[in-house]
């Protein structure tokens, strides 16, 4: 029996679709703009003709004037068709070229990039189930990743999430020992090694890569109080440790559980864990929204294979919710979480005990 056409739904669908086909590219556009100078270029430089942005671009006229097409129609860009020229507002200088900014989107951008540039590896994992460790993906999704995070732990680790701990910062101050696990290239390692230099941070990752990165990182910007290690969650080396935190990683481990607990066995008497971990509600329900949407889509493709990829395979998601969250560290022995601060994009979990 053929099932009925709501011509109405079908026609809203589909200009859904268009526009997200559009967004697709979009992106694309954003991304090789960022990548060939185009948005810096335009940053701070008034209205451009495209033989002008050619000029200081050093771009091909014939390609630029295609990509502003685009980029103008998506909005990215302004064209001013009473004189054929574009231009950036501050706004948009903010959001596709002023690196560092938390406004700054070109890393999100690109670690999206990233899930297209490696897409039959996607597909053939998500068709047999079977895992995919984080190693596996390209350059472009490590960089991606650090670049889009770093802005907002700039803006937020130090003035905001570390104040709203029991008793942290006052320990950070005066010297205390610190593991950063899943520390990746080092970003959050550099920021805590940067404010508190009487403490020292051990960097922990299981990707031998990003450490290396890390370890450069750290010796560009001239931090001496830091240590890097290539470990596993579950199995780093030290003790005594007055502090850990793991920023946007706990749900992409096989074990987080046994992560949670070698935490805790190497913690002093009084440390603590804050946990860092993407926003997100208890329940599928409330995650119905783009945010949502997103993390849905890289925990398909990256944070659920890297936990299968792994011994126990637990796959929490990247919208595993502050209840889950919770069962994961009070299964591991801690005897408290708290929300102790959130931001539009994570949740800050002080875990004690």
């Amino acid at each position: 029996m053929t099932e009925a056409i709501d011509e109405t739904r079908l026609n809203d669908l589909i200009g859904k679709v268009i526009g997200d086909v559009a967004g697709a590219l979009s992106l694309y556009m954003a991304y090789l703009g960022d990548q060939a100078g185009v948005f810096d270029a335009l940053d701070g430089s008034g209205r451009l003709t495209v033989d002008q942005l050619a000029a200081k671009s050093g771009l091909n006229a014939k390609y630029l004037r295609e990509w502003l097409g685009s980029v103008s129609a998506a909005g990215y860009v302004n064209h001013h068709p009473e004189d054929e020229t574009f231009s950036i507002t501050p706004e948009q200088a903010l959001i596709f070229t002023r690196e560092g900014q938390p406004a700054c989107m070109q890393g999100f951008i690109q670690a999206v990039v990233s899930q297209f540039e490696s897409h039959e590896k996607a597909t053939d994992t998500f068709k047999s189930g079977k895992g995919r460790p984080w190693g596996d993906h390209t350059q472009c999704l490590f960089c991606g990743v650090d670049r889009f995070f770093r802005p907002g732990y700039q803006a937020n680790l130090i003035e905001t999430w570390i104040p709203a701990l029991e008793g942290v910062e006052a320990k950070l101050k005066s010297g205390a020992k610190v593991a950063d696990i899943g520390c990746g290239h080092g970003s959050s390692t550099v920021l805590l090694a940067q404010a508190y230099p009487k403490s020292t941070i051990h960097g922990i990752d299981f990707h031998a890569p990003s450490i290396e990165e890390a370890k450069r990182k750290a010796a560009e910007a001239g931090v001496t109080n830091v240590e890097f290690q290539v470990a596993k969650a579950q199995d780093f080396a030290g003790e005594g440790y007055d502090f850990a935190c793991i920023f946007d990683a706990l749900h992409d481990m096989g074990d987080p559980v046994g992560a949670a607990k070698h935490i805790r066995e190497t913690l002093g008497p009084d440390g603590t864990l804050m946990l860092v971990e993407p926003l997100a509600g208890d329940t599928m329900a409330e995650n119905m929204h783009p945010l949502g949407q997103i993390f849905y889509a890289f925990s398909t493709t990256v944070c659920t294979p890297n936990s299968l990829s792994q011994e126990v395979g637990l796959g929490l998601g990247a919208q595993a919710g502050e209840k889950r969250l919770a069962e994961v560290c009070k299964q591991a022995g801690f005897a408290s979480v708290r929300r102790a601060a959130e931001t539009p994009t994570n949740m800050v979990l002080e875990v004690t005990g």
